[in-house]
């Protein structure tokens, strides 16, 4: 069973929605300025590894909306994205983003399931580049 281990939500304008959920759930917000993203910490997590220390906390991200993303995601968590999106995509899914790497952590792609909802996924890859 693949579970869900992030959220992500689009913003026109990152500075104001950090600072909205910032003010409003006292949220820690880390600006990446390299990837024009913000990883926003909504519960407290090991400094070294950055996963949350109680188990089922998620933590998240902010990022520009786009067309194809323009709404929140929540990503699930699959041992292989690419036989994940060829799973998804044999089920009447479309792949939005394909597998892209985070180096040093892992790999992340985006899908449109049936309904037209568009999900994340991560593999967790310390060899990804």
């Amino acid at each position: 069973m693949s579970g869900v281990v992030h959220f992500e939500i689009p913003a026109d304008d990152q500075e104001r929605a950090r600072g909205f959920y910032r003010d409003a759930f006292d949220w820690r917000l880390d600006v990446l300025p390299d990837l024009g993203y913000t990883n926003v910490v909504t519960t407290p997590v090991d400094e070294t590894t950055q996963a949350p220390l109680e188990p089922g906390a998620i933590n998240g991200g902010m990022f520009e909306r786009t067309a194809d993303l323009p709404n929140p995601i929540i990503t699930v968590d699959v041992d292989d994205i690419d036989a994940a999106l060829e799973r998804i995509t044999s089920l009447g899914g479309a792949v939005v983003q394909a597998k892209t790497a985070i180096p040093g952590m892992g790999y992340f792609g985006y899908f449109r399931d049936t309904e037209g909802n568009v999900l994340g996924l991560w593999t967790t890859a310390a060899d990804a580049a």
